[in-house]
């Protein structure tokens, strides 16, 4: 009887224990298997492979081993699987060999980089684990459970990359807190942060270029900021880009129309790039039968603007011009003593240019870009042997007029006359100009 009750005993503890006891549930995420690929595999070898994936997933190590020493190494997911049984058994160094196999023959395997991630995670390497993602999100973008543990790692290295970077910055490590900024950056491309302190930082080592890739990332990310505008704009304007200057002005216009600041520097660069709201006046000049002072002046800032260098000298004060619609034309060509302003400080904008004025004009001109290097301007004969009959010697135009003709920027009539008190008509004037422009050019 004893006997009896002792076997009893002893088979109802072995079939409790056999009762209660389960493989571990695996502590790591086990993906599907990619449809794409399994659907390639016999139909016994997908019975035995997913039989295989579902130990896997039970924590069944020695039975999902079995089954996948079945399938055999030619398998497609035999290093897959055979990393994932290594992975249950803790047998981290031998999991990685496994998966990193399987990815060597078979790249978009996405079930080995995301055992490998994991592995990476277990040992803290952040950086290698989130590049794993990344890869199975280029073949797989929809998977919701890398989409969440990429993210998680996204947000806990950006943050700590970023506050690594304030703090080398702070300790004038340099180097370090823009390394620290760029691996942020890897993390997050849009790091409104990490572009705006590279941006800083590069500006202060005068390494303009890469300053700028980061400021208009910066603006791109924030394009409403104003503070982030003027400052890109102001890193732009260093590194001598004028027109893209004036682009970011117009941006902050937009935001800030009636903004005073905003308003001048957009017209100085403006102005520094020849960029003209040419007035009605300027296209009424080609009809004109007798041009003005002003309109000789706006012909000349507008067509020669890229040959007429600021003057390094005040301009010299000039009392009525204020209502001319060329005033800005006509301070510039009096700055550079173009065009004369008389003795009693005024231009006389309104009075009509004679053909005697256009060629000292004309001269005064061709004198001044000869000194500043450019194209020399050939003469076709001696001025000395130019005889004009209604030209004299004692006339106070007689040597500009002979030295513009023999320059043959300035035509004689038929009858060999230059008609010097003449008024010079819209269209002769604007040839004049325009022939200059074709010789410097």
């Amino acid at each position: 009887m004893l006997k009896k009750t002792a076997a009893l005993s002893l088979a109802l503890v072995l079939g409790w224990a056999c009762a209660t006891w389960h493989p571990n549930v695996p502590s790591f995420h086990i993906d599907s298997l990619p449809s794409s690929s399994v659907s390639a595999l016999t139909l016994e070898q997908r019975i035995i492979l997913e039989e295989g994936w579902a130990r896997v997933r039970q924590g069944d190590a020695r039975g999902a081993e079995r089954l996948f020493l079945r399938l055999g190494p030619a398998n497609p997911f035999y290093d897959a699987g055979m990393g994932y049984v290594a992975f249950l058994r803790e047998q981290n160094q031998a999991a990685e060999a496994f998966f990193l196999e399987s990815l060597a023959k078979f790249p978009e395997m996405t079930v080995s980089r995301i055992g490998l991630a994991q592995l990476f995670q277990k040992a803290d390497r952040l950086d290698a684990a989130f590049n794993e993602y990344m890869e199975v999100l280029k073949i797989d973008p929809e998977n919701s459970w890398v989409l969440k543990e990429s993210e998680a790692i996204r947000e806990r290295q950006t943050a700590t990359l970023l506050r690594e970077g304030v703090a080398f910055f702070e300790q004038g490590l340099m180097d370090q807190s823009k390394e620290a900024f760029n691996k942020a950056l890897h993390y997050s491309p849009k790091s409104l942060e990490a572009h705006l302190s590279l941006g800083r930082l590069y500006g202060k080592e005068k390494q303009k270029d890469n300053a700028l890739v980061h400021l208009s990332a910066a603006a791109s990310l924030d394009p409403k900021n104003q503070d982030i505008l003027k400052e890109y704009a102001e890193a732009v304007l260093q590194a001598g880009q004028l027109a893209r200057g004036l682009e970011i002005y117009e941006r902050l216009l937009d935001i800030d129309p009636k903004n005073k600041e905003y308003l001048d520097q957009a017209e100085k660069l403006k102005n520094r790039l020849g960029i003209f709201e040419l007035p009605s006046q300027f296209d009424l000049i080609p009809a004109s039968a007798a041009v003005t002072r002003e309109d000789t002046a706006a012909l000349i800032g507008v067509k020669l603007k890229d040959y007429l260098e600021d003057a390094e000298t005040r301009p010299p004060v000039i009392i009525d011009i204020a209502t001319s619609w060329a005033s800005r034309f006509i301070i510039k060509v009096a700055a550079l003593k173009l065009m004369e302003v008389y003795p009693n400080h005024t231009f006389e904008p309104k009075r009509f240019m004679s053909r005697a004025e256009m060629a000292k004009t004309v001269m005064s001109l061709v004198d001044h870009l000869g000194r500043r290097g450019g194209r020399p301007f050939i003469r076709q004969f001696p001025p000395e042997m130019i005889r004009i009959p209604d030209v004299s010697a004692d006339n106070a135009y007689h040597q500009t007029i002979t030295a513009v003709v023999s320059l043959q920027l300035m035509d004689l009539g038929p009858d060999k006359s230059f008609r010097p008190d003449q008024p010079i008509t819209g269209r002769e004037a604007i040839r004049i100009i325009d022939l200059i422009l074709g010789l410097l050019r």
